[in-house]
């Protein structure tokens, strides 16, 4: 296999396992938040009691996370060196103030882990916000390095690889970084949101549970649900946002997205199928009259961009379309699902059946099937670049030999630290059950 395909898939794996680990790091605190804010209006010791559990989860993933983010950051400077050497020079601000975040991460969340019952309200949802804070914003400074590659700025290269005119504020405000910051954000908010309801759903679809049981886990899946229902109408506003942005800035990438290859005018969306090189069409799909136009420019004659206008070397893979349909048509249920169980919940007034509390089950694994498609789409949409029009990856990637040990070594280990969270979480939460918790707090 080719040294810099396996660079690539490398590089993938390990941030594929690092991005669930750390989409539940940047999201669970916001949780956190939302149960401690209700146990300080209502006084409710349920509330209470999820903020504590979720936190010990919360700690127990976070280290995992900080390993595996070591692990990724320095297989970036291992992997590709030349494309190191130019971030070193432009944009290596995200970098150094990222240090700072997870700090403020770290220091708060020790506070909070450790002293939290012998805090007041107050100070203890202080506490809690700061750590979401740090967490939020180390995904941000991270995000930006990623904008910054599909959108780049802030410097100039002349033909012999010399970087010149730099300025570092445009390079960090580069034209991709807001819209792509919200995007990780909202969806890492979701995405952790629906992973809870999955766990409440969970036990709510036993019928053994005490009354007091069924009560906790309905208050906390009726909290994710309201969460998940914000959270993804967000998401979707800002794939509309996203869209707008791709069809300024990287025209190419939204036509490989829905597999256009004529510039047109009145162009439709494509859902489902795949996308034929040699017919130069999506197969399969269903096609929505005119909506790419809309998407890309809030009018329906608005002219997009096709792929005859690049060279096809300069095509990012094709399959790409599949990887947008999964992460738009994953989002687009989890709206439908979240508002639905709302809509039953307080419409209807009935309590969810089986069928439901089912769809909720899924709909956890479904948002990180939905995340990795999502980071998928994202970085291979940029191919064959690095640094989009700048740093192609053939020329950005090493030349090393021992890539194949490092990949079937990290593979490993991946797989290793999978089941081995996996175990400790179900070791810990099997031997501090919360219907033992809730005794304890009612004795």
């Amino acid at each position: 296999m080719d040294v810099v395909v396996m660079a690539r898939i490398l590089f993938g794996s390990s941030l594929g396992f690092h991005i669930i680990y750390a989409t539940i790091g940047v999201g669970l605190p916001i949780m956190i938040i939302l149960a401690e804010v209700m146990y300080w209006i209502t006084k409710d010791e349920h509330y209470a009691l999820m903020a504590k559990r979720w936190t010990k989860g919360f700690a127990i993933l976070l280290a995992v996370s900080i390993a595996s983010g070591t692990i990724v950051a320095v297989l970036l400077s291992l992997l590709f060196p030349n494309f190191m050497e130019i971030v070193g020079q432009v944009i290596s601000l995200p970098f150094q103030l990222e240090i700072f975040a997870f700090l403020i991460e770290a220091v708060f969340m020790s506070i909070y882990l450790y002293a939290a019952d012998r805090l007041p309200q107050g100070l203890r949802v202080l506490s809690i916000t700061l750590v979401a804070m740090g967490a939020t914003a180390s995904a941000i400074l991270i995000t930006d390095v990623h904008a910054w590659m599909n959108t780049p700025a802030g410097f100039d290269i002349s033909e012999n690889g010399t970087i010149t005119n730099v300025n570092v504020w445009e390079a960090f405000f580069n034209p991709s970084f807001g819209v792509t910051a919200i995007h990780v954000t909202l969806s890492a908010y979701m995405t952790v949101a629906f992973l809870v309801a999955s766990v409440a759903a969970i036990r709510l679809m036993k019928s053994h549970l005490s009354l007091e049981e069924r009560s906790y886990h309905k208050k906390a899946l009726m909290i994710a649900l309201y969460f998940g229902a914000a959270m993804s109408l967000g998401t979707a506003i800002n794939g509309h946002e996203t869209a707008q942005m791709l069809h300024e800035e990287n025209p190419r990438k939204l036509a490989a997205a829905e597999g256009l290859f004529e510039t047109t005018r009145y162009a439709g969306l494509s859902i489902g199928g795949y996308t034929s090189a040699e017919d130069e069409e999506v197969k399969y799909a269903l096609e929505i009259p005119n909506a790419l136009s809309f998407l890309a420019g809030d009018r329906f004659d608005t002219e997009v961009i096709g792929l005859n206008e690049y060279p096809e070397e300069l095509w990012p893979p094709l399959y790409v379309h599949i990887l947008f349909n999964v992460m738009v048509g994953i989002g687009t249920l989890l709206l439908v699902f979240s508002f639905a169980a709302l809509f039953w919940k307080h419409v209807l007034r009935r309590e969810f059946p089986g069928w439901m509390l089912a769809l909720l089950v899924v709909s956890g694994p479904l948002a990180v099937i939905a995340i990795e498609a999502g980071w998928c789409f994202s970085c291979i949409g940029r191919q064959p670049w690095t640094i989009n029009d700048v740093l192609p990856t053939e020329e950005a990637a090493t030349r090393s030999g021992s890539v194949g040990i490092l990949l079937v070594s990290f593979l490993t280990l991946y797989v290793v630290l999978l089941f081995v969270t996996g175990f400790v979480m179900r070791y810990y939460f099997k031997r501090n059950p919360v219907e033992k918790d809730l005794a304890a707090g009612n004795s």
